[in-house]
């Protein structure tokens, strides 16, 4: 299987990657879409004429940044509805909500190496926010995603994925002491083998899922870290919001990833397979690309979910 290359780099911006693209009549969500990374997603894919839906815990926040990709794109068909990811019955909601096909889904909110908490159901929260909220969404709109068929879900992983595999014995940090930067390495890893999953599992229905590492970016997600994020990537390497969110919005509407599932990206081209931490921004652990870690932690989720109470 050949990876996927495209004309795109680091330094690309995401008005650069749809360039020419027309989705006038495709339906799309971005979730997190009321600052930085989802907020620049959300605004190209509006240049394409897409109608968008931002999917955001802060409604008040999502709706400036409706009102100011509007202003911008021209786009009258720009939404924002309330999703709290963390919440169960909030995602349940949102779900159930959803009238007619969806065409593209961009899981893109996320917390980073935040102080430990868990959710009400127990759930350690990156885990939670991270990977449970976004399962939940996207297996709750499958058939919204499955309705037009060639639908596509693009999910925001990070190179911190190499910081750890899923403990399985350990998801929530019951035993082992809780570690930020432990517990977002497998929340991410979760992401990526979410969408090896998805695109085993929803083959039939043409639905692909790809992951992602949109770079060193500077936003809000990086509130607990001091606003530096891991504090160890060189200057150069970081990337302003538009060339970060350039990979989302390649995986979400480019021609040249049509039919293409289950694979990470880094840069807007497809990215090595590692067996240790590469020491860069690039490379996929092997753990969080394995079929069969993907097949259980669909088990898991979905057994997680079941039993909420």
């Amino acid at each position: 299987m050949s990876a996927i290359t495209t004309p795109f780099g680091f330094s690309s911006t995401a008005a650069e990657v749809t360039e020419g693209i027309d989705l006038t009549g495709r339906r799309a969500i971005v979730t997190g879409a009321s600052s930085g990374l989802g907020a620049e997603t959300a605004r190209a894919l509006a240049i394409t004429g897409a109608a968008v839906t931002l999917a955001v815990r802060d409604v008040a926040a999502g709706e400036r940044v409706a009102k100011d990709i509007t202003a911008s794109t021209g786009n009258q068909e720009v939404r924002v509805a309330h999703l709290d990811l963390a919440d169960p019955a909030s995602v349940l909601a949102f779900t159930a909500a959803w009238r007619g096909p969806l065409h593209v889904l961009v899981n893109n909110a996320g917390v980073m190496a935040c102080p430990e908490q868990y959710t009400e159901q127990g759930w350690e929260w990156q885990f939670a926010t991270n990977h449970l909220g976004h399962f939940a969404l996207a297996t709750g709109l499958h058939h919204a995603l499955a309705a037009d068929g060639n639908a596509r879900v693009v999910v925001v992983s990070s190179t911190g994925h190499q910081q750890s595999p899923i403990v399985w014995d350990d998801v929530n940090f019951a035993f082992r002491p809780y570690d930020p930067w432990l517990a977002y390495g497998q929340s991410k890893t979760a992401n990526v083998l979410f969408a090896v999953e998805a695109t085993r599992r929803w083959a039939d229905d043409n639905i692909t899922a790809n992951a992602l590492m949109p770079g060193a970016i500077y936003t809000s997600l990086q509130r607990h870290t001091g606003g530096r994020g891991s504090g160890r990537v060189p200057a150069h390497l970081i990337k302003t919001v538009e060339q970060g969110a350039a990979t989302s919005v390649l995986l979400a509407t480019s021609p040249l990833l049509d039919g293409v599932g289950g694979r990470y990206f880094v840069d807007c081209n497809e990215s090595e397979v590692v067996d240790r931490r590469s020491g860069t921004l690039h490379g996929v652990a092997r753990y969080a690309i394995d079929p069969d870690s993907a097949r259980r932690l669909w088990t898991l989720s979905q057994d997680l979910l079941t039993h909420t109470g």
